[in-house]
């Protein structure tokens, strides 16, 4: 006989079976991992994903955890759980359901601004309901014990199930729902469900009246969730993404994935580059081929697929070959920002560092990194290994470009020119003179090759506070930056404190 039909066949304690018992423990703490993974994709359009903003979350949904088990313990020792345990359900839903629009309203109200109160207003609203689920499992404990000879049975028992629950509920919400669904329907089923098993204990334990006031503040939370603003016009697996039209351009695009203007694509002449580090790209690419011969390119994170175009575009018979770990983003590109695959545009959804690995030596022209999680480069495609392999594909006469954003004291980018020289003996530096010199910050494009750069046509583009190649200068400009390696690389920790 397994734990649950051993607890089922219990004798039944205060009104609470063995099986609604493992039900409640198991699907509570189901509940607050749900909310919890809900909670790290609502913050990402106001405040970006970062380690950071990940390790917040996570404390945040732990101390309502913590703060939930005692509560929930100390409330089961002053009054029989039969009177609190359904409420404390529908509440848990209720407020649930009021998630959503909190955080939304707040930081639609505050966008472009007021990270602090969006994430006050989160902290806050995935706090409360999250404590009220973790109480369950103790109050549900304190049911089914009828003696203190059972006592490690059952508490161990529960604490299984319960355990069991939090990691279905974590293996559902990154695998299934947030795949197939948008967050808000997630937020709406997760807080209806509880509502209906908190509204069922209730009744079976005190009758209908005793369900009315929490179901009335459901019915406000269900009605402020179909109102609230969407920041999104797709939920990717990663992103809330959106295309906006340009009002001055009429075949201009801007793709925002989260609170960043990540792409620029203009349907009708897809030679124009908007952003900065995109002219950057196609000034150095132009430099090292002026006779705009046809290049075989490896791009590792695809955005609107703003080179590819150009390239296509300037250099017939280019073949462009990009790994984006988003299908969401590729469905977006093909939709509404031109994307046509075929024998000159190879898109496949996978992670960078893996495609590189399974590239062939000597086989790129150029490579293009182009890959952001938020304002930061994801740290495994920063490291001084996926250079290494990066050098390995590329033709003896090869070019690695890569954009980095950073601002501040430019921690992050100074460590990422100190690990990409530690593999190629050229790299140059093209970025606003003002951010060379420190003052202020923004992209910059990394130039790299393992036979000379072309300074002199890059300078001419530019001019010389454009651009940095001296060894020299570029020693004393990276300072004692670290270097990035598969074993350390704190890329959130050297990024966040310039960008705040």
């Amino acid at each position: 006989m397994d734990a649950a039909e051993e607890i089922a066949h219990e004798t039944p304690a205060k009104g609470v079976s063995g099986k609604i018992a493992i039900a409640l423990a198991f699907g509570s703490s189901a509940a607050v991992l749900v909310l919890e993974l809900v909670a790290l994709r609502l913050v990402a359009p106001y405040l970006g994903l970062t380690l950071e903003t990940n390790t917040a979350v996570i404390g945040v949904a732990l101390a309502a955890i913590a703060t939930g088990a005692a509560m929930g313990g100390r409330l089961a020792d002053r009054m029989p759980p039969t009177r609190t345990l359904g409420p404390i359900v529908m509440s848990a839903g209720a407020l649930v359901l009021l998630i959503l629009p909190a955080v939304r309203w707040t930081g639609e109200t505050v966008r472009g601004g007021g990270a602090d109160l969006v994430f006050l207003v989160v902290a806050a609203a995935l706090f409360l309901p999250a404590a009220l689920l973790a109480a369950v499992t103790p109050m549900v404990t304190k049911l089914r014990l009828s003696t203190l000879a059972q006592t490690g049975t059952v508490v161990g028992r529960l604490s299984a199930w319960a355990t069991v629950g939090a990691i279905v509920g974590t293996v559902l919400t990154g695998f299934v729902f947030v795949a197939q669904v948008p967050t808000s329907v997630i937020v709406l089923c997760l807080g209806g469900l509880l509502v209906v098993a908190g509204a069922v204990l209730t009744v079976y334990f005190r009758g209908l009246k005793a369900a009315a006031r929490p179901l009335v503040l459901a019915l406000i939370g269900t009605g402020l969730t179909v109102a609230a603003p969407r920041p999104c016009e797709v939920e990717t697996a990663y992103h809330c993404a959106r295309v906006v039209h340009d009002p001055e351009r009429a075949g201009g695009r801007i793709l925002y994935l989260d609170q960043l203007r990540h792409s620029y694509v203009d349907l009708d002449d897809p030679t124009h580059l908007e952003f900065g580090y995109t002219k950057n790209f196609a000034a150095a690419i132009d430099s090292r081929w002026p006779d705009k011969s046809p290049l075989e390119v490896l791009h590792i994170g695809g955005g609107g697929l703003t080179m590819p175009h150009y390239l296509t575009a300037t250099r017939p018979g280019t073949g462009n070959k990009v790994y984006e770990i988003d299908p969401g983003v590729i469905e977006l590109d093909k939709a509404e920002l031109g994307a046509r695959p075929g024998p000159h545009l190879d898109l496949r959804v996978r992670d960078g560092r893996l495609g590189v690995r399974s590239e062939q030596t000597d086989s790129r022209d150029l490579i293009v990194m182009d890959a952001f999680g938020g304002v930061a480069v994801p740290w495994h495609l920063t490291t001084r290994e996926i250079v290494a392999d990066i050098r390995r594909v590329l033709e003896p006469d090869g070019l690695y470009l890569a954009n980095i954003i950073d601002f501040g004291p430019q921690a992050f980018v100074k460590a990422g020119i100190r690990t990409i020289a530690a593999e190629f003996p050229y790299v140059g530096v093209i970025a606003e003179p003002s951010a060379l010199a420190g003052r202020t910050g923004g992209n910059f494009v990394l130039v790299a090759a393992d036979q000379p750069l072309p300074g002199t046509a890059i300078r001419r583009r530019y001019g010389a506070d454009g651009y940095l190649d001296d060894p020299a200068a570029l020693r004393q400009f990276i300072g004692d930056a670290p270097l990035l390696t598969d074993d350390y690389a704190p890329v959130d920790q050297l990024l966040t404190p310039a960008a705040n």
